[in-house]
């Protein structure tokens, strides 16, 4: 329903002007070619992960009783991913399906759309040193906060709901 209301919406907007048409359909076609460049080695890596790492290792590492380690492990994964955004929430559904704990769900999204290491050796080439360090050390309380109220404020029951469709997929 949404595509066919987004269609509409761009032949109107084509009626209306159609250089402003021409560029919004040019905009789609390079975000979907940026998104096929990157989901599909997302879901193989996606794969391989659900394939061969146990649960009870991700709950090990990740889990309930993960303590600082989970919180560690979430920040350096999430860093050390490539790719947009919308990468990283397949990626917390698996981690949702094993078993990994909600808070560091939630830190690992941050990290990823904020700490990202290739985007702080760039900010550190061209913003310098000072900059850079205020800026990933303001992000990593940011995320915590962010993440440890988040964890707070769902009820139990939505997380709940969450996990179980996670482990449907």
């Amino acid at each position: 329903m949404i595509f066919i209301v987004v269609l509409i919406l761009l032949g109107l907007t084509f009626l209306y002007d159609q250089n402003l048409a021409l560029k919004a359909v040019d905009t789609i076609k390079f975000s979907f070619k940026e998104m096929m460049m990157v989901l599909p080695p997302i879901f193989i890596l996606l794969g391989l992960l659900d394939v061969w790492v146990p649960k009870d290792t991700m709950v090990k590492f990740m889990g309930e009783d993960s303590g600082i380690r989970g919180i560690l492990l979430a920040f350096f994964l999430g860093s050390a991913a490539a790719g947009p955004l919308y990468g990283a929430f397949p990626v917390a559904a698996v981690f949702m399906k094993k078993g990994v704990k909600f808070s560091n769900i939630l830190i690992f999204i941050g990290a990823w759309s904020t700490t990202k290491l290739p985007m702080l050796l760039f900010e550190l080439a061209s913003m310098g040193p000072k900059f850079t360090m205020t800026r990933f050390i303001l992000n990593i309380f940011g995320i915590l906060i962010i993440a440890f109220t988040v964890n707070k404020v769902i009820k139990q029951e939505d997380v709940e709901i969450m996990y179980e469709k996670a482990s449907e997929l």
